[in-house]
């Protein structure tokens, strides 16, 4: 596996905002969008790509486009949903695929309730986005899930993560595929409850105001 930390000044502001328990749902949803927009470049640096032909207004040339099949981004609900925009604005040609996963918050297993994705993902990009890797529970069931559908070339692009999630993923990913994971920042730890710290809390209820799935 392989961390990348998008360490660039705007990505630290705006996460700063984010940290800030008074700052509104509204601007919470905006400066995600932002936030993985400029994440999405660092992501996407690898995305397949090949020549094609042009024509400019004075001659024929060779240029570059995304290659078949599709990559496919696949937001982890709920929170993953408020990443999708900025991801596609990059990425537009993508499919989009769901995956549906709650955490228990007594013991912090990881239930799936939903999924929404092609049953053959062999030669596919695949896109996971969430914006807490927290314990990495989830994130590990969502690796597992396209690679065993033939994923074998996943980014998992999060704000925030720490490190014993990190390490999680680490450790149940292993060499079995090419997992790339970017974060903006890598905070501190876990709390006992498994929440970031110091995080920036539950990053769906500030999306979407609370509510019990």
């Amino acid at each position: 596996m392989e961390l990348h930390v998008a360490d660039h000044p705007l990505i630290r502001h705006k996460v700063t905002v984010l940290r800030n328990k008074d700052t509104p749902s509204p601007t919470f949803r905006l400066l995600v969008d932002e936030l993985v927009t400029l994440l999405a470049y660092e992501a996407t640096r690898e995305v397949r790509v090949v020549d094609c032909q042009v024509e400019t207004p004075l001659i024929p040339t060779v240029g570059t486009k995304i290659a078949d099949p599709a990559p496919i981004i696949v937001p982890i609900l709920r929170a993953g949903l408020g990443m999708l925009d900025g991801m596609q604005r990059l990425i537009p040609s993508a499919e989009v695929g769901f995956l549906g996963m709650k955490r228990n918050e007594e013991t912090l297993e990881i239930i799936t309730y939903a999924n929404r994705l092609p049953e053959d993902l062999t030669g596919r990009q695949v896109f996971l986005i969430d914006p807490m890797l927290a314990t990495g529970g989830s994130l590990i069931m969502a690796i597992d899930y396209v690679l065993e559908r033939g994923a074998t070339d996943v980014t998992c692009v999060c704000l925030l993560a720490a490190p014993e999630g990190i390490q999680n993923v680490q450790d149940a990913v292993g060499d079995r595929a090419d997992v790339k994971v970017v974060v903006a920042q890598v905070d501190e730890k876990l709390n006992e409850q498994g929440y970031i710290v110091p995080g920036l809390g539950d990053a769906g209820d500030r999306l979407y105001g609370i509510v019990d799935l």
